[in-house]
């Protein structure tokens, strides 16, 4: 639905208009009953006069309307939708309008939030504000099936007012709800780690976020909503399953570790080999090479301090 935007009459000539209206009925009834006879035809007409009057006046009362920056009114017609006013100030319109204040303001959420409604009391008193409760992550399987908790913070604001106001019943929760689903859907298709560098949740948050933010903004085109920002705010295994693969996690870290090392070792040794060649420092053969790089390794790789043998012969025994 295409948004029609217009710019309203001022409202400080109408608002003299109305005051003068307002004023005139009493004076001119005190007017006539002090000029007309009571029981004349003069003074019937002289009252009816000043009762329209005095209804045209309240009547233009209805059609002021004040809109602050980055706010807007839909305006209707007798359920007909007449256009959207964005720009901020004072104005008056056709008092028959009927007047939607729609916010064009940043909003943001969590996802696993529930909307609070407002609650007043008999008397119209606010007893309970509309917001939002905290968010509580969401429970899903990633792609390898693990259960996972998770949620995110959506960034978004209306663009288009009249597909907000009228292709979707509440776009606040529509928004909502999209965006938990989109979130669900997302997790399914990664996994949760990676150890050969593909797209997984935890490694790689930029691109996650960004194809969020895409998958959300795809599911909200017909709400008239822009997706500015989508960001994982909480990830984690589940409680059932955490404890293990915190040994997971940990066994791998060790064994990436120890293959770092031993890539380093490797590395020295082929470099002592190649300096003592090189220098013509000391020959050795091959038998020796094989004791040396035995030794070299041991020193290097171990995870305990190494205790030094000094050989006071040849090295040939």
């Amino acid at each position: 639905m295409q948004e029609r935007t217009i710019r309203p009459m001022s409202g400080w000539f109408p608002l003299l208009v109305t005051l003068v209206s307002l004023a005139g009925p009493p004076a001119g009834v005190v007017a006539a009953v002090n000029r007309l006879p009571e029981e004349s035809v003069s003074m019937a007409w002289a009252l009816v006069g000043c009762g329209l009057w005095l209804a045209i006046g309240l009547t233009m009362l209805a059609g002021f309307l004040a809109v602050q920056p980055n706010d807007s009114r839909v305006l209707l017609l007798f359920g007909n939708y007449v256009g959207t006013v964005r720009e901020s100030g004072f104005f008056w319109v056709n008092p028959f309008y009927s007047k939607k204040k729609l916010s064009l303001r940043i909003r943001n959420f969590e996802t696993g939030s529930k909307s609070t409604p407002e609650v007043k009391d008999a008397q119209g008193h606010v007893v309970q504000t509309k917001g939002r409760t905290i968010g509580r992550p969401s429970k899903v399987n990633d792609r390898d099936g693990n259960p996972i908790e998770i949620s995110a913070v959506v960034v978004w604001r209306v663009v288009n007012t009249a597909e907000a106001m009228f292709e979707v019943d509440d776009y606040e929760d529509f928004v909502a709800v999209q965006s938990e689903a989109a979130l669900r859907n997302l997790a399914t298709r990664h996994p949760y780690d990676s150890e050969d560098h593909e797209t997984s949740l935890r490694g790689s948050t930029s691109e996650i976020g960004d194809q969020l933010r895409r998958d959300i903004q795809d599911r909200l085109e017909k709400a008239g909503v822009e997706v500015l920002e989508a960001r994982i705010s909480h990830l984690a295994y589940a409680p059932e399953i955490a404890a293990a693969m915190l040994q997971r996690q940990q066994a791998q870290a060790v064994v990436a570790a120890r293959t770092k090392i031993v890539e380093g070792a490797v590395g020295m040794v082929r470099m002592a080999l190649d300096h003592l060649a090189d220098d013509k420092i000391v020959e050795l053969d091959e038998e020796k090479k094989a004791s040396m790089v035995s030794n070299l390794l041991v020193v290097l790789c171990s995870d305990r301090h190494t205790q030094p043998v000094i050989n006071t012969g040849s090295i040939y025994g």
